[in-house]
């Protein structure tokens, strides 16, 4: 008797997104609609994966076993059509709120270097991350109101290394960042940072706009740097205060925008309208230290 063939399940089926597409970013600063994760193109992580090579696992087991020991994982790569254990992995994935973007073999083969990697890449963060406790830990430690940095969906990991260091040369207790749609603690960033990650904790959460509110409770006021605000001198930023940076190329969300409590600028003279977001976040951070301490 012939064999039963069995059925395939394809991508949208197994990644819970049937039917949804790419939504191109809304017109106007600061905002964009939230958008599924989208499959990546054949070099879309061909700068990500330069940067973190020393972080790469390949291999379903070896996947696998990352997972169950709770290894820190920025995202994982599955091949198209990949079957079998990847419905294992793609499950745990989900669970502990890990993304997963779909690839092609190509890509997955570069990555690889000719190891066999069986339809499944997956990036470990360079970092262990904190929780937010530790940050109010470090503030009363210190004996100080908590100064915090939140980072809105930014993607370049030499400005999440460059922030790290500032915020630990400037006096800040954490860093937060999101879990999707940003660069995490990767190899690149860690260098950045010139060995501030051993100082500084770095919070990685699932929704930003739930921490702030979280912030909110415990006191905390919340200053966005965005374009249309108070200039960030003429603001009040002692106290317990967080301070919130958008990413590189759409800055902050208006989702984010509308939780916080004031919005702050910089003046902008010159012919280019913006700043590099770590230069942005490096002046706002030390204009917190200069009112902290009185200047």
């Amino acid at each position: 008797m012939a064999e039963k063939k069995k059925k395939k399940r394809n991508w949208e089926e197994i990644n819970g997104r049937k039917g949804k597409r790419y939504v191109p970013r809304a017109e106007g600063k600061g905002q964009r609609p939230a958008r599924p994760v989208k499959a990546v193109k054949a070099d879309a992580y061909e700068v990500y994966e330069e940067q973190t090579s020393e972080n790469v696992i390949i291999g379903r087991n070896p996947v696998i076993e990352a997972l169950k020991n709770d290894r820190e994982i920025e995202k994982i790569l599955i091949g198209k059509g990949a079957e079998g254990s990847i419905a294992k992995i793609i499950g745990m994935a989900k669970d502990k709120q890990i993304p997963i973007y779909q690839s092609d073999k190509i890509t997955l083969d570069r990555i690889a270097a000719g190891g066999s990697h069986q339809g499944v890449i997956a990036y470990a963060s360079a970092y262990r991350y904190a929780e937010i406790e530790d940050i109010y830990a470090l503030a009363e430690k210190r004996g100080e109101d908590p100064f915090i940095i939140i980072l809105d969906n930014l993607e370049d990991p030499h400005n999440l290394g460059a922030i790290m260091r500032t915020a630990e040369c400037a006096g800040a207790h954490g860093v937060i960042i999101p879990k999707r749609r940003a660069c995490g603690l990767t190899e690149a960033a860690v260098k950045a940072s010139a060995g501030a990650v051993e100082y500084v904790p770095c919070v990685k959460v699932a929704n930003i706009g739930q921490t702030i509110d979280r912030l909110k409770e415990n006191g905390i006021w919340i200053a966005a740097c965005d374009m249309g605000g108070v200039n960030y001198y003429n603001q009040d930023l002692t106290g317990k205060i967080a301070l919130v940076i958008g990413s590189e190329g759409t800055g902050i969300s208006q989702l984010v925008r509308k939780k916080c409590d004031y919005i702050v600028s910089m003046p902008m003279v010159g012919k280019i309208t913006s700043l590099n977001a770590s230069n942005a976040a490096a002046i706002l951070m030390y204009e917190v230290r200069k009112q902290r301490d009185g200047k």
